[in-house]
């Protein structure tokens, strides 16, 4: 597991430190016109009066999400659950927070592609209106992160999505496990069409150590077509006998269901 560097950490801290929308950028909890106002006024603010808002904003921030209400809301939040098979007459269902449109993609390519820790607290927001699993908890449960090859994890540097998922493990209070390796012999799934992107991802993924609980939650920054995540949920399948979905009508050993960022798009 890739861990954020301390200039990173510092990069992120300052943006979650931030009282102003992570969207939006206007300050929250008080109207853009009204705090020009009060930073015009001549009147002194009082010390103690100043540390007490300041308290009640830092509470206020860590209590609440990320992004202001107008911001918030005008995101399509918890697209439908959609289902692909991932062995014959078992399916895995995918439920995403939101679509992969403007402005939570471009928020994910740049973090994902240039490292861009100033958009990891949008994403947290983001990570945050995902539900949680029914049922689960931290000793029947983990969390799978889609795993990275090696080549990739040099190329770019770190691991998106092992970051990500570190996050929602927090908020979940579920572990992370590491049992599945990604072989080296995969292209990226950029471009490719939904055929292409299943050849590509055959046998791209292998177990390396049993799970430790019977619940698995397999987790993505985007599912466009959910081709990743059920080519990883069939070598899941592969490795297990009796293996069933969430929700599912059978009752077996174990049982997977995935969560992903951004799905597809609105339009």
């Amino acid at each position: 597991m890739r861990h954020l560097a301390p200039y990173q950490s510092g990069l992120w801290l300052a943006e979650y430190g931030d009282i102003r929308c992570q969207l939006c950028r206007i300050y929250r909890s008080t109207p853009q016109s009204q705090h020009l106002q009060n930073h015009s006024s001549s009147s002194p603010l009082n010390k103690h009066s100043f540390f007490t808002k300041l308290r009640q904003q830092v509470n206020s921030r860590f209590n609440s999400g990320l992004l202001c209400s107008h911001c918030h809301h005008s995101i399509e939040w918890l697209p439908k659950s959609f289902e692909v098979d991932i062995a014959a007459g078992t399916v895995l269902s995918i439920q995403a927070a939101t679509y992969y449109d403007y402005p939570i993609r471009q928020a994910i390519r740049a973090f994902k592609h240039h490292e861009d820790m100033t958009k990891l607290p949008l994403l947290l927001h983001v990570l945050r209106q995902l539900p949680r699993p029914h049922g689960c908890h931290q000793d029947n449960s983990v969390i799978v992160a889609m795993p990275t090859t090696e080549q990739r994890l040099v190329k770019r540097g770190f691991d998106p999505v092992s970051i990500l998922a570190v996050q929602l493990s927090k908020h979940w209070h579920i572990p992370l496990w590491q049992g599945v390796e990604r072989i080296d012999d995969t292209i990226s799934q950029q471009g490719l069409t939904r055929t292409e992107r299943l050849t590509n991802l055959e046998n791209a993924f292998a177990l390396i150590e049993n799970p430790p609980v019977k619940r698995l939650l397999l987790f993505d920054d985007v599912a466009t077509t959910g081709a990743s995540l059920q080519a990883l949920g069939h070598a899941l399948s592969g490795q297990f006998t009796g293996l069933s979905v969430i929700n599912s009508k059978n009752s077996h050993q174990y049982h997977l269901s995935a969560y992903a960022l951004a799905h597809g798009s609105q339009s």
